[in-house]
């Protein structure tokens, strides 16, 4: 029996890993569930937390030719749960053990991360994605949006685990593209700021927003973060 604690862990996880281990690597809040096996990752979803795996599979094929992200091996579903199946990209967490001690190196890793994906030109992005995610939302309470500062390719979670890094100190790529979508990047540098007071402790804003090569904006850093707390 394979068990995570209390809980067996999926029968379809079981058999992807074969005689391989399968190591959990993340546990969301909503009963989510991630596992490492050997150069791959496996993400399991249960139906109930209302997260659509699909919809980051359609991403990934998609932003993987254009942008060092993880490539889909296999995906599939059944009555209880959706699962992904990806392969492993170079790099470590960027906010790993070792990047607690070299703060300054990951978060110009994270600003350049920002930087490549907000390049890559948004002409063939299917329109609908934005409607799909939270950064396409509008909802009254929050009042009038502000007016587009750049419109662009926008990660959706950029939250600092998300960023890869080198040994070096080098970025090396971006996971977690469930909510890839255009808008303005003040959508994805409002939350990446945000992050690392929680993954580095309060007081580091300022250099992500020098690193990526901007004064902070005030208004459009508290309209998305107020957003993202409504709706994603």
């Amino acid at each position: 029996m394979h068990t995570l604690g209390e809980k067996s862990v999926p029968q379809v996880v079981v058999e992807l890993a074969g005689a391989r281990a399968a190591d959990l690597i993340w546990r969301n809040e909503l009963g989510g569930l991630t596992f490492r096996i050997g150069d791959q990752f496996v993400k399991w979803n249960p139906r109930r937390t209302g997260i659509d795996l699909d919809r980051e599979r359609v991403r990934l094929e998609w932003i993987s030719r254009r942008h060092p992200a993880p490539r889909v091996v296999a995906s599939g579903a059944d009555d209880e749960a959706q699962w992904l199946v990806t392969a492993a990209l170079p790099g470590d967490c960027a906010v790993g053990d070792t990047w607690r001690t070299r703060r300054a190196e990951a978060i110009q890793a994270i600003a350049a991360g920002l930087r490549a994906i907000h390049s890559i030109p948004i002409d063939d992005v299917p329109a609908h994605w934005t409607s799909e995610v939270w950064v396409g939302r509008t909802p009254e309470s929050l009042g009038p949006r502000p007016p587009t500062d750049q419109s662009v390719l926008v990660h959706g979670d950029a939250c600092a685990p998300n960023t890869l890094i080198s040994a070096e100190g080098q970025w090396t790529g971006n996971v977690d593209f469930g909510d890839l979508a255009v808008g303005d990047r003040w959508a994805d540098l409002a939350i990446a700021s945000l992050s690392l007071d929680w993954n580095f402790g309060e007081g580091h804003q300022h250099e992500l927003f020098d690193a990526y090569g901007v004064d902070p904006d005030v208004e459009r850093i508290q309209y998305y973060r107020s957003l993202w707390e409504l709706e994603s």
